[in-house]
């Protein structure tokens, strides 16, 4: 296998290229924009991880999924924990407060304005 990567479908990807680098530092390593300025294709570098996106139209909304990003920084980047919900939690909808859990000194669970369901821990 070559590699690995996590893909995601959604509505408003040109945004969400743009506050998903801001939010992890990401480096954009790939990309192709339909006509209107969303990604027919993106990949974005989160700390050696890849994540790619691409625009999806109303049709091909799938409800109900059950799927979440889940990225484990480490004990001491609780800081990147923290910039990243920062950046994130604008118009998201909280599943699990930013705090400590019984797996971790800082853990938060969300979904953002994309959809995207995240669990982010240190």
């Amino acid at each position: 296998m070559l590699r690995a990567m996590m893909q995601v479908y959604i509505k408003g990807s040109a945004e969400a290229v743009q506050l998903y680098q801001k939010a992890f530092d990401a480096k954009l390593m790939n990309e192709h924009k339909n006509d209107d300025g969303s990604y027919m294709h993106a990949e974005l570098d989160i700390f050696g991880q890849i994540l790619a996106l691409s625009e999806s139209s109303e049709e091909e909304r799938i409800t109900g999924n059950t799927m979440q990003f889940c990225l484990h920084f480490g004990e001491t980047n609780k800081e990147l924990v923290e910039k990243a919900f920062r950046i994130l939690e604008q118009d998201a909808q909280i599943l699990v407060p930013l705090g400590p859990c019984f797996f971790s000194s800082c853990m938060v669970g969300f979904i953002d304005k994309f959809g995207v369901s995240w669990c982010l821990f240190a």
